[in-house]
């Protein structure tokens, strides 16, 4: 019987990785870092930042609010320190609705190349 390789889950993040994942520049990392209160990297012995999971969360969240709902920074602050736990309840909300998108666009494909393979 082969023997299952036990998954190992990344636990940091560098700042380069974070970019790529929000598809943004550093330096806009670096800034919400210093915006953003929730975001606190850990450092390594070079002074590099390195991302947790929970700051990856939290740069969703200012990623949503920001870019794709239109926030200003003071908005997007506010929002967040006055009521957290409804920005992240909405927050799930909008990624999960996303996901279904995403599946029903992909069913809708994959019945078109049905369609035109039928004909």
């Amino acid at each position: 019987m082969a023997r299952k390789k036990p998954s190992v889950e990344k636990m940091y993040f560098s700042i380069g990785e974070v970019s790529k994942m929000f598809d943004v520049n550093t330096s806009l990392i670096r800034f919400w870092e210093k915006e953003f209160d929730i975001i606190q990297p850990h450092r390594n012995k070079k002074g590099n930042r390195l991302f947790t999971k929970a700051d990856i969360e939290n740069f969703h969240q200012i990623f949503h609010l920001v870019k794709e709902r239109g926030y200003t920074l003071a908005g997007a602050k506010e929002k967040l320190h006055r009521n957290r736990e409804e920005t992240n309840t909405e927050f799930v909300v909008v990624k999960t609705l996303q996901k279904i998108k995403n599946f029903l666009i992909e069913i809708r494909q994959d019945l078109s190349k049905l369609e035109r393979q039928n004909l």
